[in-house]
């Protein structure tokens, strides 16, 4: 069996909130090698659309502003 599948059979074992921990002890793995092993990623229409909306809030001033996360937090559970 070679490094790859044994890693792959690893990973498939760990539950689901625990992979976490281990994309970030990969990226850290990839930074002291000097080697870019984060994955390609595309924004779906959601986030694009987030992100397009977040740029008009901050482009106009408007939206909703807050000073604290408590305050932010408290906004939520309204």
């Amino acid at each position: 069996m070679s490094y790859h599948e044994i890693a792959k059979n690893m990973i498939d074992r760990l539950p689901n909130d625990k992979i976490v921990f281990l994309i970030n002890i990969m990226e850290n793995i990839g930074e002291i090698s000097g080697i870019d092993i984060n994955p390609e990623y595309e924004p779906n229409d959601d986030t694009l659309a987030a992100f397009a909306e977040g740029q008009e809030m901050l482009l106009c001033g408007t939206g909703q502003k807050f000073t604290s996360t408590k305050d932010l937090f408290a906004a939520l559970e309204e």
